[in-house]
């Protein structure tokens, strides 16, 4: 775990952190969470016990990409940057719940932040609060052995698992897309007119369609039956207004084992009761 937190830049400080949160031999290990009240219990009632706010941050550098001004395309090089500026934060965020022991990261939240020493350069966050189970630890991580992850509020966490489901991880899709712009001779005759924008519509259209798709790609290889919980976001970022960012994240899920209808009354989830 050293070798690989030192691979991913996790700073020493955050080390020291998360091993204060592991209590030295405490009966009740100190810890912290930025679930509110209600989710604290609720999770506590679905078996898990909180372990520690995790975090991940990745500072990134996006270059630029030449575009066609009177076509509508995805900026490739512009997307993947935005993927993995992201993966790096995350990845930051499950190694130090792997450093806690957690089984998995609650309400994780995905945010960007943008600062004065440079245009082109963002902060992508990752955040949420890893949780145990208290009845089969380590019986909850994924088939890498990793913690699972979802932006699951408690309640909704709660919800899932007494209605027979797993949570298998995070999952999102992005496209960084530019939406062509008109000609002055289109845009002039259609300023006086009712109508659809055709290359606006379609544009928009093929880039949502994209970001679904990936999404729903990373659920199928993570073994999912669907995903729950999705939100799309729409970000032109400092782009302007023709590029935009097409962001779609929820939660993959599976049935658990012995779930075999409604209610699932012979559900035997690794949890206690």
């Amino acid at each position: 775990m050293s070798d690989e937190l030192e691979q991913l830049h996790v700073p020493p400080d955050a080390l020291h952190r998360l091993q204060e949160l592991e209590g030295r031999g405490q009966a009740r290990p100190f810890f912290t969470s930025d679930l509110s009240v209600n989710e604290f219990l609720l999770v506590k009632e679905a078996g898990f016990d909180p372990r520690g706010l995790v975090y991940g941050s990745s500072i990134y550098h996006i270059g630029l990409q030449r575009r066609n001004w009177a076509q509508s395309m995805e900026l490739e090089r512009l997307t993947q940057a935005m993927y993995t500026a992201r993966e790096l934060a995350m990845a930051r965020m499950e190694a130090e719940a792997d450093v806690l022991g957690a089984d998995g990261i609650v309400g994780v939240r995905l945010d960007i932040n943008y600062y004065d020493w440079g245009k082109h350069s963002a902060e992508f966050i990752a955040v949420g609060t890893a949780v145990s189970s208290r009845a089969t630890p380590g019986a909850w991580k994924t088939d890498e052995g990793k913690p699972f992850t979802s932006d699951l509020s408690g309640q909704d966490f709660w919800t899932l698992l007494q209605s027979g489901y797993l949570p298998l991880g995070l999952v999102l899709g992005t496209c960084v897309y530019h939406v062509a712009h008109r000609g002055p001779m289109a845009a002039a005759m259609q300023s006086m007119a009712n109508q659809e924008l055709e290359n606006f519509t379609q544009g928009l259209y093929d880039a949502r369609e994209l970001a679904m798709t990936r999404m729903q790609e990373e659920a199928l290889r993570l073994g999912a039956e669907g995903i729950v919980g999705v939100h799309l976001e729409e970000k032109s970022h400092f782009w302007g207004s023709h590029v935009i960012e097409f962001l779609a994240v929820g939660t993959a899920v599976r049935p658990a084992p012995g779930a075999t209808g409604p209610g699932h009354p012979e559900l035997m989830l690794p949890m206690d009761t």
